[in-house]
């Protein structure tokens, strides 16, 4: 098929280099990514490059992009008016029949909205493929899904749909179908649950703090119960990405608007007050007193895998420490970049390529995402490295007792 793909999304270029890969002929307005986050991407450049030298990925003007067959939309949230101008456009020059599937994030009735500005309903279909891509496993996601949401009200792009997906599809045992409006709500639903377990896990964390109760023995217990699980019941520091959290903003304000319901704005108010937890920890150690200290971050992207920093707890953290003069020294596999960028004017911030440098006269080490080398590390050398031994472990990587025997002072989430 001729596809055209609108947008700079993860999910905009995840697909082209997968619709390439499986023969469509791709169109794009770019010749990679522009965010320095996608390029780190594992594998997508690769595939990226891969179907430019095939010819499978072509870069084209937008008028001749207006002349495919099938428009895959993947834009950001703040771009709704440019999709629903793009639809009009591309209805008014459609040859045939078309078929537009929208992948972006505009929120509740938005694919209805683009529906509607398509000028020839019957032979011009707008379908919502909501994205449910993570960063750091997406090309994966994308090839090999678990599940697939499918909002579709046209029984002929039904069919071709199923003949674009079924690469990916053909031994899926879970595809639902089901109209735009409900696809898009079933992922904005999805997004709220998940934040809520999230946010109720660090609740009890924090409760069990302040009770002397380990909340991995207490977890561990909640997951013998199969209505509950393990899934998303891991204590930590917060949740961060740009994705997860408009998700979650997007369906507060509608719950808020519809409902006069708080419940995901007081999620959303809770996790940014868990993503200082490791300062306040700091603070409290240091008896209110941090002049003259020196303190290591390891990790400031968002999760492990991923080269992003949006949203991170690290940066709610750096800013904090900063406020109270602290030299801050930082390590990440992936993400320095990306925080070079969102911080250049950040005096008191060192970063390093090799973690136990940024160790070194350290007053207090503060893991913030739990990459493996984290996991397990050299002891003594962070004890010969560091002034003060003294580790809060926001995302209880660590194995507390070990770390109180060998001469450290720990503090995790909860334990």
């Amino acid at each position: 098929m001729n596809i055209a793909i609108w947008g700079d999304e993860l999910a905009a270029w995840v697909a082209t280099a997968e619709l390439a890969r499986t023969g469509n002929r791709v169109m794009v307005q770019s010749k990679e990514p522009g965010a320095s986050s996608l390029k780190a991407e594992p594998g997508l450049m690769d595939a990226i490059q891969q179907g430019f030298a095939d010819g499978a990925i072509i870069q084209v003007d937008a008028e001749d992009a207006y002349a495919a067959s099938v428009h895959w939309l993947a834009m950001h949230p703040a771009h709704q008016a440019s999709a629903l101008e793009l639809c009009s456009r591309i209805g008014r020059t459609a040859q045939g029949d078309i078929m537009v599937i929208n992948q972006s994030n505009f929120g509740i009735g938005a694919s209805d909205r683009l529906q509607a500005a398509l000028p020839e309903p019957d032979r011009q279909a707008v379908i919502c493929l909501p994205d449910t891509l993570q960063q750091g496993q997406a090309l994966a996601q994308f090839a090999r899904p678990t599940a697939l949401l499918l909002g579709c009200e046209h029984d002929g792009a039904r069919l071709a749909l199923q003949a674009l997906l079924r690469p990916f599809s053909s031994n899926l045992q879970q595809l639902q179908w089901m109209t735009r409006r409900e696809a898009e709500f079933s992922k904005f639903a999805i997004s709220g649950m998940l934040a809520m377990r999230l946010n109720y896990i660090n609740e009890l964390a924090n409760l069990a703090d302040r009770l002397g109760v380990d909340i991995e023995v207490v977890r561990q217990g909640m997951a013998t119960d199969p209505r509950i699980g393990q899934h998303y019941l891991a204590p930590g520091c917060g949740f961060g990405g740009s994705h997860f959290t408009q998700y979650i903003e997007g369906l507060a304000d509608v719950l808020s608007q519809t409902r006069h319901s708080t419940l995901l704005k007081t999620v959303l108010e809770e996790n940014e007050r868990q993503k200082e937890l490791p300062f306040r920890k700091l603070w409290q150690h240091y008896q209110c007193d941090l002049s003259g200290k020196t303190v290591t971050l390891w990790g400031c992207a968002f999760k492990p895998g991923v080269a992003s920093i949006d949203n991170a707890p690290a940066l709610a953290v750096i800013r904090a420490l900063e406020a109270q003069g602290v030299q801050i020294q930082v390590h990440d596999p992936e993400a320095l970049p990306a925080l070079k960028e969102a911080l250049p004017d950040c005096a008191s911030l060192k970063m390093f390529d090799h973690r136990y440098q940024a160790l070194e006269d350290s007053d207090a080490l503060l893991i913030m995402t739990e990459w493996p080398e984290y996991a397990s590390p050299d002891y003594d050398q962070l004890l010969s490295l560091m002034r003060s031994p003294v580790v809060i472990d926001g995302r209880n990587l660590l194995e507390p007792e070990y770390l109180r025997e060998k001469g450290f002072v720990y503090y995790g989430v909860g334990r």
